[in-house]
């Protein structure tokens, strides 16, 4: 075990005693990264995916696809490995187009040697584009998988991207992932309401199953922290001394509000609607059980724009019809779970 996990000590002074003792920790980290379209390019039965096609307005074709499923993976393999060379455990995506892409996306070289599984479920977007976990099963043993759908108040029209639940063993306990892409911006605030809500239920109804299970909340939410649907619909807290056990807590706000430090830039502003939002439980000193440790935006400078008019921006693959060969227009984000080891 000592070998699929980052080990580090600390030497903690005893008070009265003049001796230092030593502490180990083990170290987890799990992600979430929007891959902005991830499409392969063929046609899928149903799916309005039309403009990545190479007939298509993005002229979407094998050397495209290519060099998207390259830049890709050469981002989820550089994650966390500053301070964990296995990467995270668990990697929540959401755009992408079906199994399919993540199957080639887990063959290229800077991923194949991980020993990445997928949970996938086709769900009802009507462009096609998906929520996926990666998983690595020597740190996260997978349990049980689902897909709930989002249903906006009886509204079956607006059938979208689901929420997709995994319950697992993470360092010996039980730990649930729910990863979401919530409605765009171009709906207004209710529709994410809405899946603040149905997320809060699901996250309370896998508690009463199991009170001790720790739960993270990750996503595309298409709202900032302290925004409503978030805030409110979620009920993510901003000051982990207000957050009970099984109360949400948000490390990603204080970020945002103090630091101004986001996960997407748009007409000059920084949002941060990439989160990872998890349950008070994994707060807290007592680090015999996993607990939370810190959190971060995965920001490197090859990931934006170097020169022209939206330097400093993310780097999509394309703007404005032009294929920039870029990565994305969010950047990933980051926490770090710890728990103490014999």
């Amino acid at each position: 075990m000592k070998k699929l996990m980052f080990l580090f000590c600390l030497l903690v002074f005893v008070a009265g005693t003049g001796r230092t003792q030593e502490r180990k920790f083990a170290l987890y980290s799990v992600a979430f990264y929007n891959l902005e379209n991830l499409f392969d390019t063929i046609h899928d039965s149903g799916k309005n995916d039309y403009e990545y096609l190479p007939d298509g307005t993005n002229k979407w074709n094998t050397m495209k696809y290519t060099s998207k499923l390259k830049n890709m993976s050469e981002v989820l393999g550089q994650i966390a490995t500053d301070k964990l060379p296995m990467g995270p455990a668990l990697i929540g995506l959401s755009e992408v187009e079906n199994r399919r892409v993540l199957v080639d996306l887990l063959k290229q070289p800077a991923l194949e040697g991980r020993g990445y599984e997928i949970i996938h479920y086709e769900g009802l977007d009507k462009r096609g584009v998906d929520c996926a976990f990666l998983y690595n099963p020597r740190l996260f043993q997978l349990e049980e998988s689902v897909l709930l759908p989002y249903i906006y108040i009886n509204d079956t029209t607006s059938a979208t991207r689901g929420f997709l639940v995994a319950g697992g063993r993470m360092a010996g306990e039980h730990v649930y992932a729910i990863v979401n892409h919530w409605p765009s911006r171009a709906a207004a605030s209710p529709a994410r309401e809405r899946a603040g809500e149905q997320v809060r239920a699901i996250k309370d109804s896998l508690l009463t199953v199991d009170p001790s299970a720790k739960v993270l909340i990750m996503g595309d939410l298409n709202d900032d922290p302290m925004d409503k649907s978030v805030s409110v619909a979620l009920g993510a807290k901003r000051k982990a001394k207000d957050v009970g056990p099984h109360d949400l807590y948000n490390p990603w706000w204080d970020l945002l509000a103090k630091k101004g430090t986001g996960s997407l830039l748009y007409r000059g502003k920084w949002n941060l609607f990439d989160q990872i939002i998890l349950t008070g439980n994994l707060l807290g000193d007592d680090r015999s059980t996993l607990k939370f440790y810190k959190n971060e935006v995965f920001r490197r400078n090859f990931l934006f724009q170097q020169e022209g008019k939206f330097k400093g921006y993310p780097k999509r693959t394309q703007a404005s019809g032009i294929w920039l060969n870029g990565y994305s227009d969010h950047l990933p984000v980051i926490v770090y779970l710890i728990k103490e080891v014999e």
